[in-house]
């Protein structure tokens, strides 16, 4: 553990020295960010999952810095480069650019203009110009001075061309000075612009990009979702892209760094810097910029996938319900399946409901008798082609009206049934009916079932496919093992993919438990667990306190009370003279419990408030309670949507600039940030959250490109009503 590094990251995230340290400590011992957030409070001082995960990230960013950092200096001392006055510097270089700006001047380069001016002897002629030296007749008579570098031999024929030679060597010196690129680099981030172009003869090819066909923005200020757009409009051929500079105080910057005075000489200096800005500084800086502001628009955008992805995740749940699901069709039919209330696949058929009267009576007399057979609770329709068709069917039949109809969101179920997860469970049965089994355990139960998929297939990121990928699979895994995590798993029922993401576990001792769970039967208690092969004591450490063992004999086992605070609650019980079981049950014992009796040097009262709360409602899942929604009726396709119409819809996803809400017609319509309230928004999602329920005024309707602009404002009117 470096001490430096954990003063660094207590200042940057404004954590006391003692938290940070203890909390890297535990992350190096191999234990999880969910395990740390909940069981360890103590050494923390209750640090949340957020300021963990920051804590990791920092530590992680500084090693690779030190990694670097030794590399460098190995290096220069190989080449006997290394002075004390820099190796100084760079032990001093608190960030990557600075470490990479030190080390420039000397990386091994390929042959540049100032390596060929270098080999015709023209270096030592480059110093003395460089110097503007008053006392140097060089930098009042260049010209003279350059003859004693003449030498046809080497190819410099002129006093003009060993000054240009020179001209070239400083200013690849003047675009590798440190401090120079400091303050430029700066000056690029405060002041320079982003410009957009259409190339020409791709303005009706590309029209999706048509409000950056003559687009300016300032780079301070272009935000994450603008900036992916750009480029990925120019990776597509429509757009070109630049990072343009203010010119003159770019100059004006360079010439105070570099240029002292106006003699002959130092004019021979300014014209290399001219030329060295050019061709060398605005290239660079802008590939750095792009780079800096890409990884800002990623860090966005993966900001904005992860909280979309938490809200999807933490979506409440039907709960254990004989659920009928439906993946709808018109031409290939509607596949009907029926599952019990565990999830299990009873009964698969396919039914034709849109193709004529004839074989829409079979349909209806066909899903009535599987609802009666089934003794089906819910009915779960997908809301993809056919979805808002299927869901008017069954509400019209009449046997089932009493029987509620939820339309479920597809995203990813495809990706899903044609899974080796989906072969796995359903090895006798096609993506249809897979397909069809995943849209109702969705219903039952999202986080479940979303496991199974690549969160990038879900459908609610912001330029997922743009960002940096490595970056964005962390985030996002970190995400699922959260959720997971936060609503706990019970172990006799969860599928093998939902447990690989409880703390401590991953695929392998997930298969395992599964394996042993298929062998030996439900496990009776959580001290079974340490029975799984391979399962050991830090393991179950980690895990423990986030498997559920429902109906166990200890009734701790299906709570988030941890194994290692059962003695806790076996005192706190002896002390009132009661079971555990009792102390569950019985409120007034528990307001009894003085919890400051049983603080020890390990166990404090966060831990303690902690046992007391799950005491009081062992095992409960953080989700909210499942409400029933439906569209409005009659509104199935685009056409039907007119401006001015109030709708019912549900938030499908979140992004910088606003939210996409799926009203029932198979086009999400945008509410932009700007009508997501009365008040000013700063964030879509401090107002909004996926799977919410709202009610929006259509403000427009574009069929042609279909976009439907839509409004949460109390006073919305339709574009062309207002002024």
């Amino acid at each position: 553990m470096n001490e430096a590094h954990i003063k660094q990251i207590s200042i940057e995230l404004n954590l006391t020295i003692k938290q940070v340290k203890a909390t890297a400590l535990l992350l190096e011992e191999g234990a999880t960010i969910p395990f740390i957030a909940r069981y360890r409070k103590e050494a923390t001082n209750s640090l949340d999952e957020v300021a963990i995960t920051a804590i990791r990230d920092r530590c992680e960013q500084l090693k690779e810095l030190d990694n670097r950092r030794d590399s460098i200096l190995r290096s220069l001392e190989e080449r006997q480069l290394l002075t004390d006055e820099l190796k100084d510097r760079l032990n001093k270089a608190e960030t990557m650019t600075a470490l990479e700006d030190l080390y420039l001047p000397f990386r091994p380069k390929r042959r540049t203009r100032a390596t060929i001016a270098r080999e015709k002897g023209l270096e030592p002629l480059a110093g003395r110009l460089f110097a503007q030296d008053v006392n140097d007749p060089m930098n009042s008579d260049p010209f003279g001075e350059a003859r004693a570098f003449i030498n046809a031999g080497k190819g410099v024929n002129s006093a003009e061309e060993a000054l240009a030679g020179a001209r070239d060597i400083m200013a690849e010196w003047i675009n590798e000075n440190a401090d120079a690129r400091a303050a430029m680099r700066e000056l690029f981030i405060r002041k320079a612009v982003f410009k957009a172009k259409v190339v020409p003869d791709k303005a009706e090819t590309g029209i999706k990009y048509r409000d950056y066909y003559d687009w300016e923005e300032p780079v301070s200020l272009a935000p994450s979702h603008r900036i992916l757009a750009m480029r990925r409009g120019e990776s597509e051929g429509v757009l070109t892209l630049r990072v343009v500079p203010p010119d003159d105080e770019a100059v004006a910057i360079l010439s105070g760094h570099f240029i002292k005075g106006g003699d002959p000489g130092s004019l021979q200096v300014k014209e290399a810097m001219e030329d060295g800005y050019r061709r060398l500084f605005v290239p660079s800086m802008e590939t750095e910029i792009r780079v800096l502001t890409k990884m800002r628009a990623d860090d966005e955008a993966i900001n904005v996938f992860v909280e979309n992805l938490r809200q999807l995740l933490l979506a409440a749940p039907l709960g254990q319900k004989n659920i009928l699901a439906i993946d709808p069709g018109f031409r290939t039919g509607c596949k009907v399946v029926c599952l019990n209330r565990q999830g299990r696949l009873l009964h698969n058929d396919t039914v034709f409901p849109h193709q004529s009267e004839k074989e829409a009576a079979g349909a209806a007399e066909k899903i009535a008798g599987l609802c009666e057979r089934f003794q089906i609770e819910a009915i779960a329709v997908g809301n993809g082609t056919a979805g808002r068709e299927t869901e008017a069917f069954l509400k019209g039949i009449e046997s089932l009206r009493k029987i509620p109809v939820i339309v479920v969101s597809e995203s990813g179920a495809s990706v899903y049934s044609a899974s080796d997860t989906a072969r796995e469970e359903f090895p006798d049965h096609d993506v249809t009916v897979r397909g069809a089994v995943s849209i109702g355990r969705r219903l039952m139960d999202p986080l479940a079932e979303l496991v199974k998929i690549d969160p990038k297939s879900i459908g609610v990121g912001q330029y997922q496919h743009d960002v940096n990928q490595n970056a964005l699979k962390r985030s996002l895994d970190d995400t699922v093992v959260s959720c997971v995590n936060a609503v706990g798993v019970e172990v006799n029922t969860a599928s093998r993919q939902l447990l690989a993401y409880v703390s401590g576990l991953g695929p392998q001792l997930a298969g395992a438990i599964v394996g042993y769970r298929d062998e030996h039967g439900p496990f009776g208690s959580r001290e079974e667990l340490k029975k799984v092969p391979r399962l050991g004591p830090k393991a179950f450490e980690q895990s423990a306190g986030f498997l559920r063992i429902a109906g166990a004999a200890n009734p701790l086992d299906g709570s988030a009370v941890h194994p290692e605070s059962y003695r806790i609650v076996e005192a706190m019980a002896k002390d009132l003279a009661c079971s555990v079981k009792d102390l569950i049950k019985g409120e007034e014992l528990r307001k009894r419990i003085d919890a400051e009796r049983y603080i020890t040097d390990s166990v404090g009262l966060p831990t303690l408030n902690d046992i007391l709360s799950e005491l009081a409602r062992p095992g409960r899942d953080p989700r909210e309670q499942f409400e029933a929604f439906s569209f409005a009726e009659g509104i199935e396709k685009i056409e039907d949507v007119k401006p001015g119409m109030k709708l019912p819809g549900i938030i499908t996803n979140i992004t910088a600039f606003g939210a996409f809400v799926d009203i029932g017609v198979h086009q999400d319509g945008l509410v932009h940030i700007s009508h997501l309230s009365n008040r000013f928004v700063r964030n879509p999602n401090d107002v909004v959250k996926v799977h919410q329920k709202v009610n929006v005024t259509v403000l427009d309707v574009d069929v042609g490109r279909k976009r439907i602009s839509l409004s949460m404002k109390d006073s919305a009117l339709p574009v062309d009503k207002r002024h």
